[in-house]
């Protein structure tokens, strides 16, 4: 990594339709270098996810690996792995600035379906796996480096009941709540923490039926868009925010629910 350059850790880039590849590689157009996370074997799991080679796609589309970009695939219901990722990173770059744990493992199920290993999986990945990132992320911070940064993830748990997929909505609610109490842990070190709901965003994810039936609610006429968080997160690693920390910021262009 060059002499100045700032590195950020981002989880959860494995397709190119994600909001986790739309931050990469907004960061690395700011300059940052980048070690990436993916875990294909979610993606499998689900309805959309993308033909093989996609992983070889998503890092070619970034520039491809080398001194600005690195990518580990780990699983963070390991709770070793959060910890490896941040230490693979100082290996590789020399320190970290930046953390975006934009990750998640969709659990879906109702009060009637869900399980404790359903519940388990998703707090493990979502809230355990984004606190001991944040964890480690601080353990190896160097504070002579100014402006570090965290970014959660949640999502809109907190503006409407999410009763179809209650082990996920838990997690999320989990993550909501432990950002403004990161945030203090880390605020006399100068390490921001704050948290994003992109709200519903097309990452894939919504089949035609369900887009239509929303686009409605959307007051600019279309779906948030990977990119539209992106900005979000860019300006949040930027030392441009500063004097934020703490919040759960909805992104989500005025979604109507």
């Amino acid at each position: 990594m060059g002499e100045g350059r700032r590195l950020a850790i981002i989880t959860g880039v494995s397709r190119r339709q994600s909001i986790g590849f739309a931050v990469a590689r907004r960061l690395l157009d700011d300059g940052l270098g980048v070690v990436i996370q993916s875990w294909a074997a979610h993606d499998a799991e689900q309805p959309w996810s993308p033909e093989a080679g996609e992983l070889e796609r998503v890092i070619d589309a970034l520039g491809g690996l080398g001194p600005r970009l690195d990518h580990v695939e780990l699983n963070f219901e390991d709770p070793g792995a959060p910890r490896a990722l941040v230490e693979r990173a100082v290996e590789r770059f020399g320190g970290v600035d930046v953390l975006v744990a934009s990750h998640a493992v969709s659990v879906p199920g109702t009060l009637d379906e869900l399980t404790a290993a359903d519940l388990d999986r998703a707090w493990s990945v979502n809230a355990r796996g984004s606190v001991l990132l944040t964890q480690a992320f601080a353990d190896h911070h160097d504070d002579s480096r100014p402006h570090g940064r965290v970014v959660l993830f949640t999502s809109g748990q907190h503006l409407g009941p999410m009763s179809d997929e209650l082990p996920y909505a838990i997690s999320k609610g989990a993550i909501h709540q432990m950002t403004v109490s990161l945030a203090d842990a880390l605020a006399d070190r100068s390490i921001t923490v704050n948290a994003i709901n992109p709200g519903p965003c097309d990452t894939g994810w919504p089949d035609d039926e369900l887009r239509g039936r929303l686009l409605p609610r959307f007051p600019a006429g279309r779906w948030g868009q990977p990119e539209d968080i992106a900005r979000v997160v860019s300006w949040l690693a930027s030392a441009e925010s500063a004097w934020v920390t703490g919040q759960v910021i909805n992104a989500e262009g005025g979604f109507r629910r």
